[in-house]
């Protein structure tokens, strides 16, 4: 066996230096043996750099041939496979862009919040890149992870922050934060930079078609009319415009759109949910029919079928999901989120005994927080002995499954509000509070509630909270320095923001007002008469504004105008501290009667006198 490997080796020789060979046996003249020994050298040092530099290069082959077949699994849609690939590069080379750029897409289309971390390697990798930092800020508002989104807008240089991209995102950002004034302001001064671009002039359009500025929302309405006959922002203009025209009452123009929004090729389950909304509200001819046509469809996919149940609830057709309850297969209902729906009609209907049996066995899986709730609203409505106690009971387990997690304490605040549960609901909010992206829903709830209970100490501070996360919003400003004047809560703050309210918007009913009232404790009744004078004379008479109009009025002496508004406020609810003010109009009132009027110009009492349906103050 020796021997043949030897003659193996020895023939293998002879076959791979054939011209060595035959040149010493030919003697070769001393020219040629130079060339071959270079030959020979060459030869040798090819090999010794095959050893040197061969790993190497197949390394970035390698990695070249795994990022060309990740990218192209990334056009195939084909994610799971991509991110794979681009794992394996990582492997080799930690700092691969392109990996990055890849696992990030991939992730991005599959809505995995791990798309946050390869942004983020990214922007390690490109700090000064201004496109990598607003990609991660919008990857990490997608997440609710609002902290790292100011982060990576704050890391743009400084001479990029005037770009459209910049302001849009930063207009996100606000959002996520609960100020809507800035998300505005930043949606407008993107479009400023770029008044050609469509996405941007559809982002501001959106949000100021539901503006009480009827300038702006005019302006809003044509926009998205124009962009409704542009493929890419079809569907969604439709969706705001049928909003609108719902909002507005106007009958024709809602059916146009909701025709429309019905073709539309990328219409959705929700648009057939948003054209019942119409139908529900404006031709109850047209919505039976239409209703009893998405049923079927419905049935066909859960998620389709609770969203339905939902809006049905929702528009007081609750009556109808319990009848519609009893005609569907068991095993259609009894997962999450239908179950939820179907509680939710029992409970809307006041069917405790069968919302007890609904929610009593069995599990809703990662919402059994929810069957727990229900099951707990259920008892305490029971006529038992122990029915507070078993609530109690219940109701701390069910805030136990939510498993502190923000989504579903959300959810179980919701719920607690809809029921009045006050103790509970205000525990979860303040909880739910601590979340940014979900700060500004628990802040409106928090103030609704004590709003609600005239607890005056605690609203100012939730004023205080709203106003800190939204300072630009006027309306909330406004609030802020009313309450604050009312209760002698931060004097001179609430007199500087009451003016910093009318400021941004002097033709807003409660700013107007408000600045009216803080100057008339500044001693200047006068001056905050002449603010009140310039109002259209139709937004006086909502019953929270009438107290302020007439104590000015009363204040002047102008006994028929404080009358006409004392009448106003006295045939409205009005809250806590307003009923002090009223008292101290009609005391000013009793005082000027016995008294000349001063002549002072009536315009106020001569307004007319017909209410309207202004928001209330606060």
């Amino acid at each position: 066996m020796s021997e043949k490997i030897k003659d193996a080796r020895h023939k293998g020789t002879a076959q791979f230096f054939p011209g060595l060979v035959f040149f010493f046996r030919r003697r070769l003249w001393p020219a040629r043996l130079a060339i071959v020994v270079a030959a020979s050298a060459a030869t040798v040092l090819l090999v010794i750099a095959s050893f040197s530099y061969g790993p190497k290069l197949y390394r970035d082959w390698h990695q070249r041939r795994l990022l060309h077949q990740a990218a192209s699994l990334l056009q195939e849609e084909k994610f799971d496979q991509a991110a794979q690939n681009a794992r394996k590069v990582l492997t080799v080379n930690p700092n691969s862009l392109p990996a990055y750029y890849i696992l990030a897409e991939a992730a991005e289309k599959q809505n995995l919040e791990e798309a946050v971390l390869w942004r983020a390697q990214i922007a390690r990798l490109l700090p000064k890149d201004t496109d990598s930092q607003l990609n991660l800020a919008s990857a990490a508002l997608r997440f609710g992870q609002i902290d790292l989104a100011r982060k990576a807008l704050n890391d743009v240089v400084p001479n990029y922050r005037g770009s459209a991209p910049f302001h849009v995102v930063a207009g996100w950002l606000a959002r996520a934060e609960g100020n809507l004034a800035e998300q505005e302001e930043q949606f407008a001064a993107a479009v400023k930079e770029e008044p050609g671009n469509d996405l941007y002039q559809f982002n501001l359009a959106a949000l100021q078609i539901q503006s009480t500025d009827m300038e702006k929302s005019a302006k809003a309405r044509a926009v998205l009319d124009r962009l409704s006959k542009v493929a890419p922002f079809r569907t969604g203009a439709l969706r705001a415009l049928l909003n609108d025209a719902v909002a507005r009452n106007d009958l024709a123009a809602a059916d146009n759109f909701a025709q429309q929004l019905q073709m539309s090729q990328e219409v959705t389950f929700g648009d057939y949910l948003l054209c019942l909304t119409f139908y529900r509200k404006l031709d109850e001819k047209k919505f039976r029919p239409l209703l009893e046509r998405v049923k079927p469809f419905a049935v066909r996919n859960p998620s389709d079928l609770a969203s339905l149940m939902s809006w049905m609830n929702e528009n007081g057709l609750a009556e109808d999901v319990v009848k519609w309850i009893d005609k569907l297969a068991k095993d259609e209902l009894t997962f999450p989120p239908v179950s939820i729906a179907v509680a939710a009609a029992y409970a809307n209907t006041k069917n405790w005994s069968r919302l007890r049996r609904w929610t009593g066995t069995g599990s809703w899986g990662d919402s059994d927080y929810l069957r727990i709730a229900y099951q707990a609203i259920a008892t305490r409505q029971s006529q038992r002995d122990d029915a507070h106690i078993e609530f109690e009971r219940l109701w701390r387990s069910a805030e136990q499954a939510t498993n502190d997690q923000p989504e579903h304490e959300l959810d179980l605040a919701r719920l607690a509000s809809k029921w009045n549960l006050e103790k509970e609901s205000e525990l979860l909010w303040l909880r739910v509070a601590k979340n940014p992206p979900m700060r500004r829903e628990a802040l409106d709830a928090l103030r609704r509630l004590y709003r609600t209970n005239d607890n005056l100490e605690k609203l100012y501070d939730t004023l205080q909270r709203l106003h800190e996360s939204s300072p630009t919003e006027a309306p909330i400003t406004a609030d802020l320095a009313r309450l604050g004047l009312n209760i002698e809560q931060n004097t001179k703050e609430s007199h500087d923001l009451a003016k910093e309210a009318y400021d941004r918007a002097p033709n807003e009913l409660n700013c107007a007002v408000t600045y009216a009232f803080s100057l008339y404790r500044l001693g200047r009744g006068v001056e905050g008469l002449g603010i009140i004078q310039r109002l259209p004379p139709d937004q006086l008479h909502d019953p929270h504004g009438a107290v302020y109009v007439a104590l000015l009025l009363a204040d002047a002496g102008q006994v028929e105008g404080a009358k006409e508004y004392i009448a106003a406020a006295d045939a409205g609810k009005i809250y806590l501290e307003e009923k002090k003010l009223l008292d101290e109009a009609k005391s000013k009132l009793a005082a000027a009667s016995a008294t000349p009027s001063p002549g002072v110009s009536p315009a106020p009492a001569e307004l007319n006198p017909t209410p309207t349906s202004t928001p209330p103050l606060l």
